[in-house]
């Protein structure tokens, strides 16, 4: 059953252009965010901030469940989507590599996929909203509005996350990032819990040899907002 408050799923793998066009988006019509990956970052932030492990999760998960209160801003074109956590913004603490690999063992645990659903559930807030992510369409928003799956070539992908590095004045190697993204997206499909794979009512996009407002013009001629 479709929930009152309309979500629009956005999955993909990385670089497939799911930030930019959920930004977009939610800028457009004026919806709330959710930047899944982001969430998943805030969190394996806030277990680096207070030392806490994997292993300590469990008998620590009502002091972190209180401590995790996460707030997402579209921000600006062009620039990250904004990450508020406890009412600070902490952006570029999380949107760094040594965060992402933390992110990827804590994502692969189903004990913290269980800890973040409910999390993930609680930006459906009217008048809607526009969720970021791999499993979004498949798993926390099964029943969403319109599902969208973006992808592009492999090359095309390590190509924006380059641009995307320099930009944040890190030194990048081409091929060490196409190793890295091959690596993810095999991590990703084969997972046991929520492997990334595109809902099967989806509507798929390759984002490959299209701009980002090709992309967003192809998404409102969908028959969800005529």
């Amino acid at each position: 059953m479709k929930s009152s408050t309309p979500v629009i799923t956005i999955d993909g793998p990385s670089g497939a252009g799911k930030g930019t066009i959920a930004q977009m988006l939610a800028l457009e019509l004026n919806w709330n965010i959710l930047d899944s990956g982001a969430l998943y970052r805030t969190l394996a932030f806030l277990l680096h901030q207070e030392n806490i492990s994997l292993n300590q999760f469990a008998e620590k998960k009502e002091k972190i469940q209180k401590d995790f209160k996460v707030q997402f801003d579209p921000g600006v074109i062009g620039e990250p989507v904004r990450v508020i956590f406890n009412n600070i913004d902490i952006t570029n603490k999380v949107r760094n590599e040594e965060i992402a690999k933390k992110t990827s063992m804590l994502a692969a645990d189903p004990s913290i996929r269980e800890f973040i659903r409910p999390c993930q559930r609680e930006f459906m807030k009217h008048p809607g909203l526009i969720a970021d992510g791999r499993d979004m369409g498949t798993v926390i928003f099964p029943d969403a509005n319109l599902k969208i799956f973006l992808t592009a070539s492999l090359e095309e992908r390590a190509k924006r996350r380059e641009q995307q590095l320099k930009r944040q004045g890190m030194e990048v190697n081409m091929r060490v990032l196409l190793e890295e993204l091959e690596d993810r997206d095999q991590k990703d499909r084969e997972r046991e819990h929520s492997p990334l794979v595109a809902a099967k009512d989806s509507v798929e996009l390759d984002t490959t040899n299209i701009k980002p407002e090709g992309v967003i013009k192809k998404i409102k001629a969908l028959p969800f907002f005529n």
